[in-house]
């Protein structure tokens, strides 16, 4: 559904100066392994903190050379949560590794603290990795999860895809003090986009040679990564068996200039943010809820139907929306409910917070270009959905 008078709940920003970088790019002499990667990739390190960034053609990318990085085999196992989208245990199944879940807190939708410990407790077998996910934009207890992982001997990948901008502890989501690698998103409905695209960040020098090696086919001209002395120049090793996840040029061109305006991105959602919590307050609905510990990049604005306060069901409102061309969405169907991974053994039941969340979760409009008079008509249309 789109069209005039269409509010989709996300999209890009894209403006003039976005235009003219994308332009310049394609008037150059590199539409691929120019040095705009390595400049986007540097303005991402500085936003985050992070020592290492490394840009990928997608967010599934990015995670699947961070398992790779970290040694992830056939035979491994990978926990991370359910209500996600299928990339953050797919990656796992990629690598020829076991997945599993660990449930999620009702509060702010992410993994729970208290049942990674009580799945660990009973666990016959530990994970290899941990990959958490922050949900909407607001950080997974990372103090609480990286703690754990750490007394357990576990690898930990944040899933940031969410997250660009956002703040944890006092610190920006990216910067990586209780996790290996944290990966970011740059879809278009995303904080800031590249159109698709990805990036890792890290601490560590030698994860990030890794993962820049699985990006390009496990290929090589740096001396200290080569396997064999060469005279020639130009003759490469192939060190590694990788993957063709380069972003191009255009993209990260892109990525530059939107980078450039993630504070007023962010800034903008808190206003729209705070708005509708005032305007739905009185509304029969669960808001989200923001950790104090945490600034939220707010990907989403995700409501949940108050089934003890109304009758209206999510279907009725989700379709009242729509009519309305409201393009609400729905954020997640649990992983774990997917066709795939009912055949791995899994069943409706397995993970209860995540799918009573999902059976009252709906995702309102929430994006930069999202002006107050569209916002209004959002609030309006549903108020009358839940009369």
């Amino acid at each position: 559904m789109s069209g005039a008078g269409f509010i989709p709940y996300g999209r890009q920003d894209i403006s003039e100066e976005d235009i003219a970088a994308v332009v310049d790019v394609l008037r150059s002499d590199f539409l691929t392994q120019g040095p705009q990667v390595p400049t986007f990739e540097s303005a991402i390190a500085e936003v985050t903190g992070a020592a290492h960034a490394v840009a990928v053609n997608s967010a599934t990318s990015a995670l699947h050379v961070a398992c790779l990085a970290l040694g992830l085999k056939p035979g491994g196992l990978v926990w991370t949560a359910p209500n996600t989208f299928v990339a953050s245990a797919n990656v796992a199944r990629l690598c020829g590794a076991e997945v599993d879940f660990v449930d999620i807190r009702d509060s702010d939708y992410c993994m729970d603290p208290d049942a990674l410990e009580a799945k660990l407790a009973q666990a016959e077998r530990k994970p290899d990795i941990l990959i958490p996910v922050h949900f909407a934009g607001q950080s997974a207890d990372m103090k609480r999860i990286g703690a754990i992982a750490k007394a357990h001997d576990i690898r930990v990948i944040e899933d940031a895809s969410h997250c660009i901008g956002g703040r944890y502890d006092g610190q920006p989501i990216g910067a990586c003090p209780h996790s290996d690698i944290c990966v970011f998103s740059f879809h278009p409905v995303k904080i800031i986009t590249t159109a698709e695209g990805g990036l890792a960040t890290t601490q560590d020098k030698a994860l990030a040679d890794l993962m820049g090696l699985y990006r390009s086919h496990g290929v090589t001209r740096d001396p200290d990564l080569m396997a064999r002395k060469h005279a020639e120049p130009w003759e490469y090793d192939q060190v590694a068996l990788g993957l063709n996840y380069r972003m191009t040029e255009i993209q990260a061109a892109l990525g530059v200039t939107q980078a450039a305006r993630l504070d007023d991105f962010i800034a903008h959602r808190h206003k729209m943010a705070r708005r509708y919590d005032a305007a739905l307050a009185d509304l029969p609905l669960i808001l989200p809820w923001q950790n104090p510990d945490s600034h939220s990049a707010l990907h989403l604005y995700p409501i949940l139907i108050d089934t003890g306060k109304t009758n209206r069901t999510r279907r009725e409102v989700f379709d009242h929306m729509r009519a309305a061309s409201i393009g609400v969405n729905v954020h997640y169907q649990p992983v774990h409910t997917q066709p795939y991974y009912q055949s791995l053994g899994f069943r409706p039941g397995d993970f209860p917070v995540s799918e009573w969340v999902y059976a009252r979760a709906l995702s309102i409009p929430l994006y930069h270009g999202l002006t107050e008079a569209m916002q209004d008509r959002v609030i309006e249309t549903l108020g009358d959905a839940l009369r």
